[in-house]
């Protein structure tokens, strides 16, 4: 059982000004990279018609639309942090594994008392810094955006850059904040054309500019000092990424 969700009409984009959005110089970089960009996308409510899922199916079909791959992850049945015994759970296993093969992720939360939801904490919770030696999320690009149903607010993204951050990832400036989004949707659950659809156009679009720019130097961008002193290993100036990126020309 897949728990990654199959996107109604990727290519179909009714709120997309197509002649425009194909003069981005997203296709101009696109053109450098010899693998897709890879997108892990998550959302954080299970209501049948969640607008945080509605939102990110959007993004998903822009970033389609402009060469990346995506994935989203379904939580339906991720259980909360520690409540399955070394979080031996399905769910839990197919999430780690979607943050390793991705390159960047978009997270997106319904704004609840001010905060994120308890579903979107527990995604990022059960992503570890550490797996097996592995870092599933350090290094990696992330956008981050919010739904709320009142007016517009800036308390959930605020609290995933904080999250961000905290999984050693890097956020890009642009972000997304819907307000009012029972009124941005249709009853096919399509995006109408707004402000709010160009922002996360915008926000797409820089995301994938960041991955494919940050990409190539990742494991320089990972490689830390502390960490190496931990493990021993002894840093050589002629190999190490890091020293030779410093070094004077």
């Amino acid at each position: 059982m897949s728990r990654v969700l199959t996107l109604s009409n990727p290519t179909v984009l009714p709120a997309l000004n197509i002649e425009i959005a194909r003069q981005s110089s997203v296709f101009d970089l696109i053109k450098q990279t010899e693998t897709p960009i890879k997108i892990l996308l998550l959302y954080g409510s299970l209501r049948a018609r969640s607008y945080s899922r509605l939102a990110i199916e959007e993004a998903a079909r822009i970033l389609q639309f402009f060469g990346a791959q995506t994935r989203i992850f379904n939580p339906t049945d991720l259980p909360m942090p520690d409540q399955v015994p070394n979080d031996d759970h399905p769910a839990v296993h197919e999430l780690r594994e979607l943050a390793l093969w991705a390159d960047g992720h978009v997270w997106c939360s319904p704004e609840r008392h001010g905060q994120i939801s308890s579903i979107m904490k527990a995604q990022i919770d059960h992503l570890p810094l550490q797996i097996a030696g592995i870092r599933p999320t350090q290094g990696r690009t992330l956008a981050v955006m919010q739904v709320s149903g009142g007016s517009q607010s800036f308390n959930s993204v605020n609290n995933l850059r904080i999250l961000g951050r905290w999984m050693r990832m890097f956020t890009i400036p642009n972000q997304s904040s819907i307000a009012k989004a029972f009124q941005e949707f249709d009853e096919e659950g399509r995006m109408k054309p707004s402000a709010y659809y160009d922002r996360i156009v915008d926000v797409m679009e820089e995301l994938i500019k960041i991955t494919i720019l940050l990409r190539p130097h990742q494991a320089m961008l990972i490689n830390r000092y502390s960490e190496c002193k931990e493990a021993g290993k002894i840093v050589d100036p002629k190999t190490d990424l890091p020293s030779i990126a410093i070094k004077p020309q």
